[in-house]
């Protein structure tokens, strides 16, 4: 067991035994049916053995062939039935080790995939996208081969070669003795093979990996790519990837190719022996002709299992390689978890949000993000944040549906610390829109009803309508039936802005929070948004990050982040009278400071209606 399998509660084995739950007696039987199809392969040698001896006996004794036919058909027709009952379990034992294999792909890979579904951000920004695709689809295949394949291969060959063994030494111990002596040297080849070959396994999966992400990236980025025209650049360092893992792959089979001929030279050998030896035997009448036959018959029993050592070891580190990743994720924990006695809330919140004292910093970040941040949210009320770029808008409203963590301090929901409700009771109540937006590879209506698979039509359209969506939408070539591509290509950055918000929306959330989400779009369409957002049919507490001051002048409390900290705190009119960031920021945008103030009574009275 190597270090990092030390890390995993089982070993490679167990896990897989672990994975097979439902299917173990199949596969147990399996491996006896391969100890038994493969104890049959002694068959036809001792058959044309035990026939070569009759017929010499009746050729020594002068008896004529027909007198013992009937003893001639008897080994005949019992050889033939045997070999066909061989090929039978053969059949059935493959389709057994076929059908496990499956099964446990097919449980790891869903597991895998709910597991990487609950993970949290950390896990994220851990592992590339390129590298989990490589886990769950060419590491897992290398597990189901090893199911499949190479756990059958190693008994078949240890089963081969000991029934072999066996067999010699009860024909003739000198004879059997003179061939298996040369045995332990394949097994000295094979154990220098590996201790070779492992690492190499291991920098090869290495290297899919990274090709992998370098295609997924690049995929992702087409249109970053095209807008700088940069396709030369892109294939240049796809090749570069690509032809790191043509040599680390030929280096890793040309590893085998390099211990290939001493397994062979010493397989070979064994047929050499045994003329030689066995010719000798015969001369001095030891053994007879037939028993020649049937050593002669087998002796490959003994050079196959030879033979494939190298490459039952080889595939064997393959699986070693990929299990350990695909184990890795199969056993990974997320740290953001419902504790122990978390409180189940499935209805609505009320809405209150409450940072107290909070203060937040990443794992990999030395500086702090968020300092000391305090303000309340109460019920129906909207609170826009406003700050220069990387001051911790975003990582602060992250916090609200525990995609991170406070290192210190308390966020509350209702008067409840956030930590201390179920996961999925707190994100059912939050309605989440970002900036940057995914959309699925799915119908614009499919996309909006994404959080609510019972939303009717007619409520599909009525929150398309609230996000100002529902014009561009009835302009497509099938309306809401249209087929958005992947991240929805085909749509403009506003078309996209103003379905996320409409997918935020449906669900009908206690907290609705925006980030950045009208950037994108023009200020007549904003303008339809906030009236939309200020007359909601359902109570909701909106949480806007923003960076239009016609945006945040509508809010009941604006908070002005600066290096992770509020500087500034209040309603559009106070901030501007405390001539602050806040005040710049509106002469650079509005150019008129009167004219800003003027709009202050009507904005808060709006907002509190919303």
């Amino acid at each position: 067991m190597d270090e990092q399998e030390k890390k995993f509660p089982k070993s490679r084995f167990g896990w897989l035994w672990e994975n097979m739950k439902g299917r173990r007696a199949l596969y147990v039987t399996a491996m006896l049916g391969t100890v038994v199809y493969n104890t049959l392969q002694l068959v036809v040698p001792y058959f044309s053995g035990k026939i070569v001896d009759l017929f010499n006996e009746i050729n020594d004794t002068g008896d004529s062939i027909a007198a013992h036919s009937n003893e001639f058909y008897r080994l005949i027709i019992t050889m033939i039935v045997l070999t066909l009952f061989r090929v039978t379990v053969v059949y059935l034992d493959c389709m057994a080790y076929e059908s496990v294999s499956q099964y446990a792909l097919f449980r790891i890979r869903n597991f895998l995939y709910d597991k990487i579904q609950r993970q949290d951000m950390k896990f994220y920004s851990t592992y590339r996208t390129g590298d989990l695709m490589t886990r769950v689809t060419g590491d897992l295949d290398a597990v189901r081969h090893n199911i499949a394949w190479v756990v059958r291969s190693i008994i078949e060959s240890i089963t081969l070669y000991t029934a072999a063994a066996v067999y010699f030494l009860i024909m003739d111990w000198k004879l059997a003795i003179s061939i298996l002596l040369i045995s332990p040297l394949i097994f000295f080849i094979v154990v220098r093979f590996k201790k070779t070959v492992t690492p190499k396994h291991r920098a090869l999966r290495e290297k899919l990996a990274g090709m992998n992400t370098y295609a997924q990236e690049n995929i992702s980025g087409n249109r970053v790519v095209k807008a700088f025209a940069r396709e030369e650049y892109e294939m240049e360092k796809f090749d570069t990837a690509n032809t790191d893992f043509r040599d680390t792959n030929i280096d890793t089979h040309y590893t085998w190719l390099h211990y290939f001929p001493y397994v062979e030279t010493v397989a070979d050998a064994l047929p050499v022996i045994l003329l030689l030896v066995g010719g000798l035997f015969i001369i001095s009448g030891q053994i007879t002709m037939g028993e020649y036959v049937a050593f002669s018959g087998l002796i490959w029993a003994i050079c196959n299992p030879m033979r494939q050592m190298g490459n039952i070891m080889n595939e064997f580190q393959r699986f070693s390689a990929a299990s350990a990743k695909v184990m890795e994720i199969y056993y990974s924990e997320a740290e953001i978890v419902d504790a122990p006695d978390a409180i189940a809330h499935p209805g609505r919140f009320k809405g209150e949000v409450v940072f107290d004292h909070v203060s937040f910093k990443y794992e990999d970040g030395k500086l702090p993000v968020l300092k000391d941040i305090s303000f309340t949210a109460h019920p129906g009320e909207t609170v826009a944040i406003i700050g220069e770029t990387g001051c911790g808008k975003t990582s602060l409203i992250q916090m609200i549906p525990r995609f991170y963590e406070p290192n210190s301090g308390t966020i509350t929901v209702d008067g409840v610390n956030v930590n201390r409700y179920k996961l999925e009771d707190l994100r059912k109540n939050i309605g989440l829109a970002t900036q940057d937006v995914l959309l699925y590879s799915d119908t614009i209506e499919g996309n909006i009803a994404y959080g609510v698979s019972h939303l009717t039509a007619n409520e599909v359209v009525k929150f398309a309508r609230a996000s100002a969506a529902e014009e561009f939408i009835l302009k497509m070539p099938e309306g809401y039936d249209t087929i958005v591509g992947e991240r929805g290509v085909g749509l403009s950055g506003g078309q996209k802005q103003r379905i996320s918000l409409a997918r935020a929306l449906a669900i009908e959330p206690s907290i609705l929070i925006l980030d950045d989400t009208t950037s994108a779009v023009d200020m007549e369409t904003e303008k339809h948004i906030q009236h939309s957002l200020r007359d909601l049919e359902f109570e909701c507490t909106k949480i806007i990050i923003a960076q239009r001051i016609s945006t945040t002048k509508f809010a009941d409390n604006i908070l002005v982040l600066k290096d992770g900290s509020i500087i500034e705190e209040g309603t559009h009119d106070e901030l501007i009278k405390k001539g602050g960031y806040y005040s710049e920021l509106v002469k650079l945008q509005v150019g008129d400071i009167t004219e800003a103030v003027g709009a202050a009574p009507e904005a808060k009275g709006g907002a509190a209606n919303g």
